[in-house]
């Protein structure tokens, strides 16, 4: 059997069944996605690179741009950010790639959500060795449509996940036995009257002094003073309810 036959066979059973040349528009721009599997996988980037551009060619797609990132892994990836930013300027019309696991290993939910962002800036998106992560063949918008729902459930998955695991912390502890989430912080307000009032000191290095921000020491002083005028004239506190109550 003739190998490009079967190739293109391939691709139209999830596009329809139609899916060769003659069922794509013609002067379509394509732009090819690739990364090793390990760091010694150049020469394995290499062969899908010719399969892919072999494969665009079958497509009647002209090829514009190629973004190969040598390195294996989500570390710096220059070329998918560049691949990113010409999908932006619409510098092609579909993107391929090899597997989704070459676009990126990221996990599921940013997988989709790289793939959305195609979508949402008017770009395609073909797996070579998927054939059904297709969204330039007949049933786009049915695959688009497919990734936003498994996004959201997928957004709804980690939720739970994390609530899950709240609870079981609230319930069992955690291994170190420290309680859940950051320690109050107890700030002194006669402390920080003395820093201010006293020492004259800037609220941000009031704040060092007691461990805490500024905002909450500022917090803590305004509260410290209203209670000590309070304090110091209580007349004015009883005035001020017994109007209250004849306003009532």
């Amino acid at each position: 059997m003739d190998p490009k036959n079967e190739l293109t066979k391939t691709s139209g059973e999830c596009s329809g069944g139609d899916g060769g040349i003659a069922s794509r528009p013609a002067g379509t721009r394509a732009a090819i996605y690739d990364q090793p599997s390990t760091s010694v996988g150049c020469q394995e980037v290499e062969n899908q690179m010719g399969e892919l551009r072999s494969f665009a060619a079958m497509q009647g797609w002209e090829v514009v741009d190629e973004y190969v990132d040598h390195e294996s892994g989500n570390g710096d990836r220059p070329e998918f950010r560049r691949m990113l930013r010409d999908a932006a300027r619409r510098h092609f019309d579909v993107l391929l790639f090899w597997a989704l696991d070459r676009l990126t290993r990221e996990g599921a939910l940013q997988t989709l959500r790289h793939l959305n962002q195609l979508s949402k800036l008017g770009v395609a998106f073909r797996s070579f060795q998927e054939p059904c992560i297709d969204s330039y063949g007949a049933f786009r918008d049915s695959v688009i449509a497919t990734f936003g729902t498994v996004s959201k459930q997928e957004i709804v998955r980690i939720r739970e996940r994390v609530w899950a695991g709240m609870d079981r912390v609230r319930l069992h502890g955690t291994k170190s036995g420290k309680p859940v989430g950051r320690p109050r912080v107890i700030v002194d307000p006669d402390k920080v009257v003395h820093l201010r009032d006293t020492d004259h000191l800037s609220w941000p290095e009031i704040g060092r002094r007691t461990r805490s921000s500024s905002g909450t020491v500022r917090r803590v002083y305004s509260a410290a003073v209203a209670r000590r005028q309070t304090c110091q004239n209580p007349l004015t506190q009883e005035v001020g309810e017994e109007a209250q109550t004849d306003k009532e």
